[in-house]
């Protein structure tokens, strides 16, 4: 028996270092076999001109989880007239699967409260009270968030709800995540919502204490927006954003088990290497144009628009600015916002901005008056 014993406890301590070498060493490549049979990707760009500053896989559609939500908030804000416009929770927004603020059944809450639901506590049932509120239904909503993914260019994206649960055709990139989080930042409300830390909502059965599940706000410099994400077939993903100097940055990762410290990494990245450069200043690029026959001799222009733009640091990139301004004077009159011009900025060739130039007075025609003076003068010029 004691033998027996012996035995079985020899046999248990092998079985322990067995298993302890199976987690060590199996494990490992089981988790890395299951990351890139779905693979992951990462993009940071800044906000303003879409500049792509690091990037890896940027095209891969990926299931993104409830970084979906940033394009039901980009909807809905975009088709709502008034965002503290009060609606009724439907049926089928209560109960619903994950992430909750738990909905109750003909409660009335206004989209604005909804949306802080939404983008601070990833509610799927403030996901589906607001796309039934805003289309009808689930379906509706979905057709609307593909129309508008489209028109901003995110081709390679396609919406079956609005909350992120998983579906084999609910799928985007790196790159339209970005594209898409770049144009909702555009809109004050959305920014405003996702850089909040916690509010209160309310409604006639009480309140809700809601806190940001975005760490990044807490703990990284600048850090204002903007999701998480996890769901089994997706993942962990993250879209972060953070402003210093005036340069806004956004960073997506997608499927990555690190995803706080590899935004941290990008975000970092961008400030740390690049700055934002202003190579067309409407009030810097003043120029002169002749004026034939005017009551002035010459004109002032200036771009139409201002250009701001990434660059980096060390000097090494210099754009290359190229202006078009007619050699011969113009003829009077000249009236004000007259295109008589184009600056253009390249980078290695590459176009990245062209406005019009454009004059910045009036300049009448000369009267008889004047001309007859003119001629005058100019034989009391003569004679000298």
């Amino acid at each position: 028996m004691a033998e027996t014993r012996q035995i079985c406890t020899e046999f248990a301590k092998k079985t322990v270092i067995l298993a302890f070498i199976a987690i060590i060493f199996v494990m490992p490549f089981t988790a890395l076999k299951a990351r890139a049979s779905g693979g992951s990707a990462y993009i940071l760009i800044e906000r303003s001109s879409g500049r792509i500053l690091k990037s890896e896989n940027p095209d891969l559609r990926l299931p993104m989880a409830s970084t979906t939500k940033i394009m039901t908030a980009y909807t809905v804000l975009s088709e709502i007239e008034d965002i503290d416009s009060v609606i009724t929770v439907a049926d089928e927004a209560v109960g619903v699967e994950g992430s909750s603020i738990y909905l109750r059944k003909g409660e009335k809450l206004s989209y604005r409260e909804l949306l802080y639901g939404l983008m601070l506590q990833s509610g799927n049932d403030s996901a589906v009270a607001l796309a039934i509120g805003v289309a009808g239904s689930v379906d509706a909503f979905a057709d609307m968030m593909n129309g508008y993914a489209k028109r901003l260019g995110a081709t390679d994206s396609h919406f079956v709800n609005p909350h992120g649960l998983h579906h084999p055709d609910h799928y985007t990139t790196a790159r339209d995540l970005a594209v898409i989080t770049a144009a909702a930042y555009a809109m004050p409300e959305f920014k405003e919502i996702v850089s909040c830390k916690h509010t209160e909502i309310s409604s006639g059965e009480g309140k809700r204490y809601l806190a940001n599940k975005n760490k990044l706000l807490n703990i990284y410099d600048g850090a204002n927006g903007v999701k998480t994400g996890y769901t089994k077939n997706a993942g962990k993903c993250l879209v972060s954003a953070a402003e210093r100097g005036g340069m806004q940055l956004i960073a997506v990762v997608l499927n990555r088990g690190d995803m706080w410290a590899k935004s941290i990494e990008l975000l970092n990245y961008g400030f740390d290497n690049y700055r934002m450069a202003k190579p067309v200043d409407k009030t810097a690029e003043t120029y002169e144009i002749g004026v034939k026959g005017g009551e002035v001799g010459r004109v002032l222009i200036q771009p139409e628009e201002n250009f701001v733009y990434p660059i980096r640091k060390d000097g090494s990139e210099k754009p290359d600015i190229r202006i078009e301004i007619p050699d011969r004077a113009l003829s009077a009159p000249v009236e004000y916002g007259q295109v008589v011009g184009k600056i253009s900025v390249y980078a290695e060739n590459r176009l990245l901005f062209s406005t019009n130039f454009t004059t910045i007075q009036n300049v009448e025609k000369k009267g008889v008056y004047d001309k007859v003076k003119d001629f005058f003068k100019a034989g009391d010029e003569s004679k000298t």
